[in-house]
């Protein structure tokens, strides 16, 4: 008999991964899950803040924990009979097999004693199926030649976005550690010559009170228009950046960045803003300009122009800012022009609350402050006297979210810009700008007085101020030191003007017409 020739059976192909994918899930630890929520009445307490309905992948699982919340927030007893109770009430029953397959979930395990580990699991498998339909949902909206590709990386930045806070769960800290950290930020506090725990502004009194700028904190910087928003953060910023070394972030959805690095340029070189708009600067001008902008090319200030930015497209950006340049604070001018796109909120009331809460846990996710600008409606005029004429926390522009959400919530007042020009003392408020702290989650409130130069497009200490001695130009255009104290009359030359002989100084322009 002739050699039959051995042939071996052909291995069975293995399973194509490209097409034959299933999606993640984990159905034996949904019933091991489902079955320890019934047999322990403190189970749901664990697994309560980790999982929702959503997150089992099986439908008569999904339906089976709804039930199980049902009951629990009802304050009422989980277990078999009271689980097939609630689904009969639904009419879920049985669509999810019957009483014969709660009876089983129940058999499928002896205790709950896993069941955090096994619901993390769960929930790890529900992200992943995220990915997949976001992802999946992207690419199928890309082919399509009719979608604007903006408002597709829009939605997209927003998808995933939304997906990624919902995993952002911390647990509960016992109060030890905490102490230690307080304790050890105490310390390196007390070793600081000037007190400041926070970022500095710059400004001697305002640091006084709010000790700095303070992590995680949003604080909000609101007034009228032309009360001098913008050049007081811009003032801030320089010193910031300059003075302290801190990097800044600045977005701005109001001006280009040529426009604000022009207000930072008249700022620090101390030419007008009218000369450096028509380049009509004298041969020292120049030569001013040429040795004073060298402070400002080298400064750790990032600048933002984005028109129309949202509150996601800020969260991207801030991130990459924080770990690639450290920056120390962010400043937003100014909060109503952002928007929350891929939200769809119902109202721009509720569009602002969402953009207000946003910042905040940006803020405390980065561990840097937040300094958005603000405006005000219109109810400051149309009260009367120098009283009524104070912003106040209900003329927070939108939304009462702002309020509720900021750590500390400040106002920018120029009395002169109303006809007040004395206080009820008697002091001069002619040129003077006043930062009213209506709002301290962690400290005190007050008023503190600024020189505001309208001309130069910043805040200064009204006394010496922040920038050293300032600088004048007589009429025939040449250079000039005075002092800053406000009770020399307007106008007048300092002793080292009239030792060289140089003419007094005309009055400088009326600052409530110079709109900053």
């Amino acid at each position: 008999m002739a050699d039959r020739k051995y042939t071996p059976k052909k291995a069975a192909p293995k399973q194509d991964l490209e097409f034959g994918k299933m999606p993640p899930q984990a159905l034996e630890l949904e019933e091991a899950v489902l079955g320890a929520l019934m047999l322990e009445k403190e189970a749901f307490l664990t697994v309560g803040e980790i999982l929702k309905p959503e997150c089992f992948y099986k439908d008569t699982h999904q339906k089976i924990y709804k039930a199980i919340v049902s009951l629990s927030t009802k304050e009422l007893p989980v277990d078999m009979l009271t689980v097939t109770e609630e689904l009969r009430a639904l009419g879920d029953l049985d669509e999810v097999g019957g009483a014969y397959f709660i009876t089983q979930l129940t058999g499928r395990v002896a205790s709950a004693a896993h069941i955090e580990y096994h619901a993390r699991i769960i929930w790890q498998k529900y992200l992943q199926r995220e990915v997949i339909r976001i992802s999946s949902d992207i690419q199928s909206k890309a082919y399509d030649e009719s979608i604007d590709v903006d408002d597709l990386l829009d939605e997209s930045e927003s998808s995933f976005f939304t997906l990624s806070q919902g995993n952002m769960k911390k647990d509960v800290t016992q109060i030890n550690p905490v102490i230690d950290e307080a304790m050890e930020m105490i310390k390196i506090a007390s070793q600081r010559d000037d007190g400041l725990s926070g970022v500095p502004s710059g400004f001697a009194e305002l640091d006084k009170i709010t000790s700095g700028w303070q992590n995680t904190d949003m604080i909000v910087i609101a007034a009228r228009p032309a009360m001098g928003k913008t050049a007081f953060v811009l003032s801030m910023a320089r010193n910031m950046a300059l003075t302290h070394k801190k990097g800044v972030a600045v977005f701005s959805l109001e001006m280009a960045n040529v426009q604000l690095v022009n207000r930072l340029i008249v700022s620090e070189t101390e030419i007008t803003g009218e000369k450096i708009k028509k380049g009509n600067l004298a041969p020292y001008e120049w030569q001013q300009l040429d040795h004073k902008i060298q402070n400002l090319i080298d400064a750790p200030i990032y600048v933002d122009d984005t028109a129309g930015l949202s509150v996601f497209e800020l969260r991207a950006k801030a991130r990459r800012l924080k770990k690639q340049h450290d920056i120390s604070i962010i400043i937003i001018d100014y909060l109503q022009l952002m928007n929350a796109s891929g939200m769809n909120p119902g109202s721009r009331q509720e569009e602002v609350s969402l953009i207000s809460r946003n910042l905040k846990g940006l803020a405390k996710e980065l561990n840097i402050p937040i300094v958005a600008l603000s405006q005000l409606n219109r109810g400051v005029e149309g009260r009367a006297g120098a009283e009524g004429k104070r912003p106040q926390l209900s003329d927070l522009r939108e939304s009462g979210a702002i309020e509720q959400d900021a750590d500390m919530v400040c106002f920018i007042h120029r009395p002169e810009y109303y006809g007040i020009t004395e206080d009820e003392q008697g002091n001069n408020l002619i040129g003077m700008g006043q930062i009213i702290i209506a709002k301290h989650r962690n400290g005190a409130t007050g008023d503190v007085n600024l020189r505001f130069r309208g001309e130069l497009a910043r805040f200064e200490d009204p006394d010496t101020g922040v920038f050293g001695a300032d600088l004048g130009m007589d009429q025939g255009g040449q250079s000039v030191t005075f002092g800053s104290k406000m009770n020399e009359p307007e106008g007048s030359g300092s002793n080292f003007a009239k030792e060289v002989g140089l003419p007094d100084l005309p009055p400088s322009p009326h600052d409530s017409d110079v709109p900053f």
